[in-house]
């Protein structure tokens, strides 16, 4: 079992890691391949929104193909994805190189997770299993810019990509170990459709919220269309609709997975905004920035692997999830109040302490709140319904506070304003905390562990369950 952990923890942590690990090279990618700063941020969001959008149907294919095929599909999809964004030689090719990585990472991330409760029966053994594999998700998007930095200043920005490719044949090396489970398959048919309408739809809106773009509102206005669309196709056409609607009759799942949304909408974009204010702000290089961040990480392990499975055996998950999205919103205020000149215990060490204390708090208890009482036949729609509501909203936030960052002077960087850039990105962790505050009121409102009610496979739920 370890083994199988081992090589699932490794996979998820090379999807998570690209979510971050090209934000501390985003001004070196900048000057080689002439991006302008409004579309900088596409460099992340080309596979924040290929990956969140795809998900459901990227779950849907475990359940359908089985979870080994489509598990080594994914990786396959990733890593060749990864070499192209290695070598790409212009904005297009490596905004569509990171679009495929987002897909490969859209296959691969769910199975991942289905693998996992799918191999370890529900319990202790799979709460901790989660807790190793949260724990590692999280730890990957703090790596991210240690790695990041040290691979921009030393080698290339290149091999933020580069280094995918060497971690995704090994994976595969081992992917076709008996351990991971027999191969089951439903024999389902796809909702295809339904996945183009919801990419598409995503992705416009995405585009939308960025602001001073082309044609954004018009644009954001067909995304909320293509949005509507694909809510009638999944209620009305769909055969197999990729969210089935009893799975989200149950509380625990569809308010847990808003608040999952919300959550994600703060810690997904914080290292984009934290790596562009270090350099920015504070004059940090490459890799000073991704050293910077180090506490982040180290902080993430601890908590998300011995505090907080502690916790959770003796505390209610409810209580976990508030309490560390309040902590987090306090270290994202502190974070706002960041100015030129401020030395690291006060600018990054004091609130990473915090924000690493929140996200750890609350990730696990929310995980698997929204996994829970799930049959096996849906763990692929749950954890990819999960995963999409995650990244969607980490998508969603970045466009939207981007175009809130950049409201003091229309540029997101720029030489010699520091003052100005402070501000605008202020603004932004400001927003965090206030969406995080309003995660800790959601979070109120789930159920006791105890008294969630399992998803029913392919029938509606019970009254009164």
């Amino acid at each position: 079992m370890s083994v199988v952990l081992a090589l699932l923890c490794a996979a998820q942590f090379m999807v998570v890691l690209d979510v971050s690990v090209v934000n501390v090279a985003l001004p070196s990618i900048q000057d080689a391949l002439g991006f302008d700063s409004r579309h900088l941020a596409w460099v992340g969001n080309a596979y924040a929104l290929s990956f969140g959008g795809l998900l459901l149907l990227g779950g849907r294919l475990a359940d359908v193909y089985g979870h080994r095929r489509v598990f080594t599909a994914g990786l396959v999809v990733f890593t060749a994805a990864s070499l192209a964004g290695g070598l790409a030689n212009a904005p297009g090719w490596l905004i569509a190189a990171r679009a495929g990585q987002g897909v490969g990472a859209a296959v691969l991330a769910p199975a991942t997770l289905t693998i996992l409760t799918s191999v370890f029966p529900e319990g202790p053994r799979r709460t901790r299993a989660i807790a190793v594999w949260t724990a590692v998700s999280l730890a990957g998007g703090t790596a991210g810019n240690l790695i990041g930095g040290a691979l921009t200043e030393y080698l290339s920005w290149r091999w933020i990509l580069l280094i995918n490719v060497p971690i995704g044949l090994a994976c595969l090396a081992v992917a076709r170990r008996p351990a991971l489970g027999p191969d089951r398959r439903g024999g389902r048919r796809l909702d295809v459709l339904g996945a183009v309408l919801s990419t598409a739809g995503l992705a416009a809106l995405a585009y939308g919220l960025s602001g001073g773009l082309p044609g954004a509102v018009a644009v954001a206005l067909a995304g909320v269309v293509l949005l509507g669309l694909f809510a009638l196709v999944e209620v009305r056409v769909a055969r197999a609709p990729l969210i089935p609607p009893w799975l989200l009759r149950p509380r625990p799942i569809w308010l847990g997975n808003v608040t999952m949304l919300l959550a994600g909408a703060c810690l997904n974009p914080m290292w984009y905004f934290l790596t562009l204010s270090l350099q920015d702000v504070l004059g940090y290089g490459p890799l000073q920035t991704g050293l910077a961040f180090l506490p982040h990480t180290l902080l993430t392990l601890l908590v998300g692997l011995r505090l907080t499975p502690w916790l959770m055996r003796r505390t209610d998950d409810r209580v976990l999830i508030v309490t560390g999205a309040l902590v987090g919103a306090a270290g994202f205020w502190w974070q706002s109040r960041v100015a030129p000149g401020a030395d690291y215990l006060t600018a990054v060490l004091g609130p990473a302490v915090l924000i690493s204390l929140g996200g750890g708090l609350l990730n696990t208890p929310l995980t698997v709140t929204v996994t829970s009482g799930v049959a096996p036949a849906e763990a692929g729609a749950a954890s990819g319904l999960m995963n999409t509501a995650k990244q969607i909203g980490g998508a969603l936030g970045l466009a939207a506070l981007v175009a809130l960052s950049a409201g003091q002077d229309g540029e997101l960087t720029g030489p010699a304003r520091a003052p100005e850039l402070a501000a605008g990105y202020g603004q932004a962790f400001a927003a965090i905390a206030v969406v995080l505050a309003a995660v800790a009121l959601l979070a109120a409102a789930l159920p006791r562990r105890r008294d969630a009610a399992p998803a029913a496979s392919g029938e509606p739920a019970q009254p009164g369950r």
